[in-house]
């Protein structure tokens, strides 16, 4: 499980890209990039982590389940994930 603190902080990056998305989207049709350097660093939604929902985890990440992988293949083997199974030939 990733510290609170990291999970926290990505919440928080998330709130301040939200914030401030119409008015980045503004300077950047305007072309004033003097005006979208003095905004917070943590306005660019580069700078956010996708992460795990369960444990916060950032590799092994799969867009599609929003899980690690570890993740996945917990919750594919006890069938939480449905039309997901295991292989076997």
């Amino acid at each position: 499980m990733a510290k609170k603190a990291w999970i926290e902080r990505n919440k928080r990056k998330a709130k301040t890209v939200a914030k401030y998305a119409a008015k980045r989207a503004e300077l950047k049709a305007n072309g004033d990039y003097e005006g979208l350097a003095n905004l917070p660093r943590d306005a660019s939604p580069v700078r956010l982590v996708n992460r795990c929902e369960i444990t916060g985890r950032r590799h092994g990440y799969s867009r599609k389940f929003r899980v690690s992988r570890l993740t996945f293949r917990e919750m594919a083997r006890t069938g939480m994930i449905p039309g997901i199974t295991k292989a076997s030939w």
